[in-house]
């Protein structure tokens, strides 16, 4: 890597533009390179048996949309020092009636007031310190992030009688169960304690769980939280900073702001579920040092399916099935849906083999992908839920594919390849743009920061 000018008292050292030949002339290298293997592309690609055509239900239950999303950015605190950083979060949920959505579809005009009418949203912001910077009563920067973490679950409500912290205790110790618990259900298995020098496990309680969601550490004493559970502390470096969990914790705040809507439902009106549908940006799992938490939501998904016929739907707008969704689209009749195997997607879209034994992504997912075609020809990666991971779905393991579908194609927005409505505004509504949102929020962390 070249050397940087920090003063503009000497010259940026650009890098060489004629090194690229010793790399493209190298046995090593060119060694490396004959070993590299592509899925094919879709020549010759056969689909006929994986394909579900699309059959609109006559009756539409969804009376309400409830989409989820959230976006972060990242600030430098000095100019003279700019490995010393902070990232700034913000989350929705917004909330609209079909009916709405129907009544500007007809319009021949979009009022701004019936624009306001879709734009029912809660909005939770996160200002987390990611490099070099801690609070003042921590004395590390993992201390900082994991207390910013813990912090933010539990001030959070979105209006709502329950903290965000509140509702994960209700999710992790099954609580929705009420009386119908295990015992391995009342307890949580921690396999990094972040108050112990040698990082070990240790097992969380309920019936020792303290008033403000927290646990005494066996070996210190001291606190551990229950957001711990989510074992951020595993990849946080002093050094290189917690700009790494980023994506992992905002995926994590968006199934918690989903599990928390649906909780709240539960407790008001129970009943409304059957007649919500839910979206999340990005695809149906946990990831990272979070993906533990799918099995607790793939526990909470059946028993949902079971007492409500849950509809929920993650919307992939980026990455490799989206690649792939493109390049097939001539593949696919309009009004058609390719529900992806196993066997497909190691053949044709991710290099590896597959584990002849568990399902693809079993270890964080709790939904199949569907590749879907709508009648208009536009083209969607989704994710659905489902009771349980199989290497060969079929129509018949995705519950509610009908109605997601149907749901699907008349949410889709032509402002961007592959989007929802609901998705496309909620997005507008959080996400902080480098400029100008960014350069505000750097002047307005350096004077406030002490």
């Amino acid at each position: 890597m070249g050397y940087t000018s920090r003063n503009n008292r000497r010259p940026f050292e650009a890098a060489s533009k004629a090194s690229h030949h010793h790399i493209i002339n190298d046995p090593e290298v060119q060694a490396v390179m004959e070993h590299i293997y592509k899925p094919p592309q879709n020549d010759g690609l056969s689909i006929d048996d994986l394909i579900e055509d699309f059959n609109p239900p006559e009756n539409n239950p969804v009376e309400a949309i409830i989409a989820i999303d959230g976006g972060y950015t990242e600030v430098t605190l000095d100019k003279g020092f700019p490995s010393r950083t902070m990232h700034f979060s913000q989350f929705g949920a917004l909330l609209f009636k079909s009916e709405d959505l129907e009544e500007i579809n007809t319009a021949a005009f979009i009022d701004p007031e019936d624009m306001a009418r879709l734009k029912n949203i809660h909005r939770l912001k996160l200002a987390l310190p990611t490099r070099n910077v801690r609070f003042q009563d921590e004395s590390t920067l993992q201390g900082t992030v994991l207390k910013s973490i813990f912090e933010f679950f539990s001030k959070n409500k979105l209006e709502e009688k329950h903290s965000l912290i509140d509702t994960l205790a209700w999710f992790i110790f099954r609580r929705y169960k009420q009386g119908n618990r295990n015992e391995s259900e009342k307890r949580w298995n921690l396999a990094t304690n972040p108050l112990s020098d040698e990082g070990d496990q240790v097992t969380l309680l309920e019936q020792n769980m303290n008033r403000d969601f927290t646990f005494s550490c066996p070996e210190t004493g001291g606190k551990i939280y229950l957001t711990d559970i989510f074992r951020f502390q595993e990849i946080l470096n002093e050094e290189t900073g917690a700009a790494g969990i980023l994506g992992y914790l905002v995926n994590t705040i968006e199934h918690l702001i989903i599990i928390h809507i649906i909780r709240q439902l539960l407790n008001l009106q129970p009943e409304k579920l059957r007649k919500v549908l839910f979206i999340k940006d990005g695809s149906t799992g946990f990831f990272g040092q979070t993906a533990f938490l799918h099995d607790p939501m793939n526990d909470l998904v059946n028993w949902l399916l079971d007492k409500y016929n849950i509809l929920l739907v993650g919307l992939e707008k980026s990455g490799a099935f989206v690649d792939h969704a493109h390049e097939i689209q001539n593949k696919l009749q309009p009004g058609q849906a390719l529900i992806l195997t196993d066997d497909y997607i190691y053949r044709y879209i991710l290099p590896g083999g597959g584990d002849p034994n568990r399902p693809y992504a079993s270890t964080s997912n709790y939904g199949h992908k569907v590749i879907f075609k709508t009648r208009k020809g536009q083209m969607h990666v989704i994710s659905l839920p489902v009771r349980e991971l199989k290497k060969s779905p079929t129509a018949f393991d995705l519950p509610n594919l009908q109605v997601l579908l149907s749901n699907v194609e008349n949410l889709h927005c032509d402002m961007y390849d592959s989007a929802l409505f609901p998705v496309a505004l909620v997005n507008k509504l959080v996400s902080l743009s480098a400029h100008p949102s960014q350069r505000i929020l750097q002047k307005f962390a350096n004077q406030n920061a002490k």
